[in-house]
């Protein structure tokens, strides 16, 4: 997978929006206006995916390509390296969880609405 994927593969989840707010170099997907995903574009071989953190850790211990994320709090993000050695399959999958956590902690009314206008 590279950014251009990674940036479809978002964008095509339900009421994501993507921006710059932190430079011209970091990518930012959110959803109900919080981050579930950044990138930067300079490198464009790895991302910050938010991830519970039993689940972080596990991922961590069983991929070199998953690390604490950087710049981030370490307990709740992961830096992903899109370096080959991870399928597109697991990548997807982190995204996937990552949105998915960040959807869950929004407002029910806000939820339902996303629901309701992605049908």
């Amino acid at each position: 997978m590279n950014v251009e994927a990674l940036r479809d593969y978002c964008l095509a989840k339900p009421s994501v929006t993507e921006g710059l707010p932190f430079g011209e170099d970091t990518l930012v997907f959110k959803v109900g206006g919080k981050i579930f995903l950044l990138t930067g574009l300079s490198e464009g071989d790895r991302f910050n995916a938010k991830c519970d953190p039993e689940r972080a850790v596990e991922l961590r211990d069983r991929h070199p390509e998953v690390l604490p994320g950087y710049h981030m709090n370490k307990v709740h993000w992961n830096t992903v390296y899109m370096n080959g050695a991870l399928t597109d399959a697991q990548l997807c999958e982190m995204v996937d969880h990552s949105y998915d956590l960040i959807l869950h902690s929004l407002p029910k009314k806000l939820q339902q609405e996303i629901a309701t206008e992605n049908r």
